[in-house]
């Protein structure tokens, strides 16, 4: 069923619209007697729904290699680049 509210009822009783919102009422507010927005609620995407693979601690172990230089300083003439300064 679809419920139709104004306005000052929907800021004064807001609590109770969006717990009927969740439980899957359909909740338009109305402002001078026309609709101006519905209530609904999220719905959360599971990972499956996302099409996101589940994700396993170490799974690339073996496969990739980090160098031990890996964090170290770039060189002056890269980092004027990201300053804005020209040679």
């Amino acid at each position: 069923m679809e419920k139709t509210v104004n306005i000052h009822h929907a800021k004064t009783h807001l609590s109770s619209l969006i717990a009927e919102a969740e439980a899957g009422e359909k909740i338009t507010i109305a402002r001078s007697g026309k609709p101006a927005v519905r209530l609904v609620p999220v719905r959360r995407a599971t990972k499956k729904a996302k099409n996101i693979p589940d994700r396993k601690p170490g799974f690339m172990k073996g496969k990739i290699w980090i160098g031990p230089n890996f964090d170290d300083p770039l060189p002056e003439e890269i980092m004027k680049a990201f300053r804005g300064e020209s040679d």
